[in-house]
C-alpha cells in the first residue's frame, strides 16, 4: 500500500510539473520576467520579428552608462535577473534583450541565422533606443555574439566583458566532427527537463545543486515541451551556428577594452558528446582557455572564479556582482584603443 500511495504522489508531481512546463509556452508567455518586457519591431530577411527586451533605468542617481547583456543558448534575458538588480543600484541602465530565435522574441524556423544577423538586430535595437555607446557584457553562446558585435562596431562598444563565453576554442578544428542540422534535430528532440537539470548541473554549477536552479530549467524545458518539433528543429540550427562560425580566431583583432570573466570548474564544450570518450577531456578546458584567451585578446584582464562552473553569475552571484563593478570601473578609466 505504502509503494503504492508513493507511485501515485510521484505521478501526480511529475503531471504537475509537467503542466507547469507546458504553460510557459513556446515563447515563454507565461514566464515572469524580473522587469517589465518591451517588444522592438523589426523587419530582418524578408520577415516581421519581434525582439522582445528589457530597458530597466537606474535606481536613484544615474550615471549616464548603459550596459546591454547577451543572453547565452540555453539561457534568456532573465537569468540576468540578480546582474541587472546590481548594476542599476549603483547607477546604470541596463538593456537585456532576448535574440531573435530565443525566450520571447520572434523563432522563425526558416532564418539564416548567424552570429552577423543576431549583432545587426541588435545594433538596430540599441540605435531605435538611441543609444550610441555601451559597456557589453555576453554570458556563454552570448559572448561569441558580444565578440562579433565589438568587431563589428568597435565605435560603439565602450568595453567588453565575456562571461564564460563558449567558442574559446574551435571545435571542428580540434577534432568534433561536423553535425548537420539533420542529427542536431534528432538529438534535441530528446530534451526533457532531467536532461537539461543532469547537464546544468555538471556544467553550469560545477557538479552542485540548490533548490533556487530549478526555474532556468523550467523556462527551458517548458519551451520544449510546449512544441517540441520546433523547439528541436530552432536548436538545431544555432548548434549549428554555434560550431560553424567560430570567433576564436579574430579574437586578436578586438579593439575595445576587454575583461574576462571565468568559472574556473566549467567544461562546456559544444559538439563534446559527439567525439569518444578518450577526446572529450581535451575539450572545454576553462582554467586553460581562460589564460591562453586573455593573452591572445590586446590588454584584456582575466578574473578567475575557481570553484565556479558556467554560469558564476547565477552560482555565486554576490562575487560575480563585486567582481562585474570592478571591471566596469577599470574599463571606465581604460581609454579606448
Amino acid at each position: 500500500m505504502g509503494q503504492s500511495y508513493r507511485l501515485i504522489v510521484f505521478m501526480i508531481l511529475l503531471l504537475l510539473t509537467s503542466l507547469s512546463q507546458a504553460e510557459t509556452g513556446y515563447r515563454l508567455q507565461q514566464f515572469d520576467y524580473p522587469y517589465p518586457v518591451q517588444m522592438f519591431s523589426l523587419t530582418s530577411q524578408q520577415k516581421a520579428l519581434e525582439m522582445a527586451y528589457m530597458d530597466v533605468t537606474a535606481k536613484g542617481v544615474a550615471n549616464g552608462k548603459t550596459v546591454v547583456l547577451m543572453h547565452g543558448k540555453n539561457f534568456c534575458a532573465a537569468t540576468w535577473g540578480g546582474v541587472i538588480d546590481a548594476l542599476t543600484a549603483v547607477g546604470y541602465r541596463v538593456i537585456a534583450p532576448d535574440q531573435i530565435g530565443f525566450c520571447k522574441s520572434s523563432k522563425p524556423l526558416d532564418y539564416q541565422y548567424s552570429f552577423h544577423q543576431l549583432a545587426a538586430n541588435t545594433r538596430a535595437l540599441l540605435a531605435d533606443l538611441n543609444l550610441d555607446e555601451v559597456y557589453l557584457a555576453g554570458h556563454s553562446m552570448g559572448g561569441m555574439l558580444a565578440s562579433r558585435y565589438a568587431l563589428l562596431y568597435p565605435q560603439q562598444v565602450a568595453g567588453l566583458m565575456l562571461v564564460n563565453p563558449i567558442g574559446l576554442e574551435d571545435w571542428l578544428h580540434k577534432g568534433v566532427p561536423y553535425i548537420s542540422i539533420d542529427q542536431w534535430y534528432q538529438q534535441q528532440l530528446n530534451i526533457n527537463a532531467e536532461g537539461i537539470k543532469a547537464y546544468q548541473q555538471r556544467n553550469y554549477y560545477a557538479g552542485n545543486w540548490r533548490d533556487e536552479y530549478d526555474i532556468w530549467v523550467e523556462m527551458l524545458a517548458g519551451q520544449f515541451d510546449a512544441d517540441p518539433e520546433k523547439s528541436a528543429w530552432l536548436s538545431a540550427k544555432i548548434y549549428d551556428m554555434i560550431l560553424t562560425q567560430p570567433v576564436v580566431h579574430e579574437l586578436s583583432q578586438l579593439q575595445v577594452p576587454t575583461w574576462l570573466m571565468i568559472g574556473a570548474r566549467d567544461n562546456t564544450a559544444v559538439g563534446k558528446a559527439f567525439v569518444p570518450d578518450v577526446r572529450k577531456d581535451q575539450l572545454g578546458n576553462y582554467s586553460t582557455l581562460a589564460i591562453e584567451t586573455a593573452a591572445r585578446i590586446p590588454n584584456a584582464r582575466l578574473h578567475l572564479f575557481p570553484q565556479q562552473g558556467h554560469s558564476p553569475q547565477i552560482q555565486s552571484p554576490d562575487r560575480f556582482n563585486a567582481a562585474l563593478l570592478k571591471a566596469l570601473d577599470h574599463l571606465q578609466s581604460t581609454p579606448q584603443r
